[in-house]
């Protein structure tokens, strides 16, 4: 199968199994489950679900373990930036080519459909019945300290915290470590774990490809930010230079921080040469988010 579609097949695949492990629009309270939904469903890249799978592949996992170990990383991803898009945080109005929650719905609700993600993410995760008790509650572990004060949460506070600030390039990496790079860290580890413990050698190496892709992830955006118009982006393009936050771009300059990201490219794939072949996965994603366009 070629990378496109094996990508899209994951992608559909994601998407019905987001609708699927969602509350239904139907049930009570209707606005809060609707508004769930507005924000999981139709779009997206699923960047973190996709390294699932392409991790899971390295030693042939279980499809449903897979499933619910995407599903949790995207629901905590989704409630981040629902959060993130609110007035208090980041201020947008535009998320995925269409109004922000606290728009379509308002402010409340936007923070209990955040709130609610968070925990359905758990539940979900919590739920599988193939992932040896042991290794689901390391998972669960895992994703807890991805998203919690030692990763998302705690970039996102940094973030917020150096607006206005002039920032090293050491203390910028540290951000996006936590703010980015946890979750896709998360989502590597939480892919190969859906099939085995990992040996020493194999989480280094995994530690490592994530370690850059995390950071190039960063960059991208970075750089995508500068340059794009909000209707290729799908959300509001610029926001970080109006709202004087650092970034790569600010501090290294749009052609120097092109030259990391691709830097940070070869290091993912010099990291992944233990696993050979069957990390090919693994490798085009890489280069997709180091590549792409929007």
């Amino acid at each position: 199968m070629s990378f496109d579609a094996w990508m899209k097949n994951v992608q559909a695949g994601v998407e019905a199994d987001l609708d699927r492990w969602s509350p239904p629009a139907h049930c009570l309270p209707l606005k809060l489950h609707a508004a769930m939904r507005y924000a999981l469903l139709g779009g997206g890249k699923r960047v973190r679900p996709l390294l699932v799978h392409a991790a899971g592949a390295l030693f042939g996992a279980e499809a449903e373990a897979l499933s619910r170990a995407a599903v949790a990383l995207e629901m905590i991803h989704v409630y981040s930036l629902v959060h993130d898009d609110m007035p208090c945080m980041d201020d947008d109005a535009l998320r995925r080519g269409k109004p922000t929650v606290h728009v379509a719905y308002d402010e409340a609700t936007a923070l209990l459909v955040g709130d609610a993600l968070q925990a359905q993410a758990f539940l979900v995760l919590a739920e599988g019945t193939t992932v040896p008790p042991e290794r689901q509650l390391a998972m669960l572990r895992l994703l807890a300290h991805a998203a919690g004060p030692g990763g998302m949460c705690g970039g996102q506070a940094i973030d917020l915290d150096s607006v206005g600030l002039t920032l090293s390039l050491a203390q910028l990496e540290q951000m996006h470590r936590l703010k980015t790079g946890a979750l896709l860290g998360a989502a590597v580890l939480l892919g190969a774990w859906c099939c085995k413990a990992l040996e020493s050698a194999e989480a280094q190496a995994l530690d490592a490809y994530a370690g850059a892709i995390g950071l190039a992830f960063q960059v991208v955006d970075d750089m995508l930010d500068a340059t794009a118009d909000s209707g290729t982006l799908g959300k509001t393009a610029g926001k970080d230079a109006a709202a004087n936050k650092p970034t790569y771009v600010s501090i290294l300059g749009l052609e120097q921080s092109g030259i990391l990201a691709e830097k940070l490219r070869i290091e993912a794939h010099r990291a992944l040469a233990p696993f050979g072949e069957n990390a090919v996965r693994l490798r085009e994603l890489a280069d997709l988010i180091v590549q792409r366009k929007a």
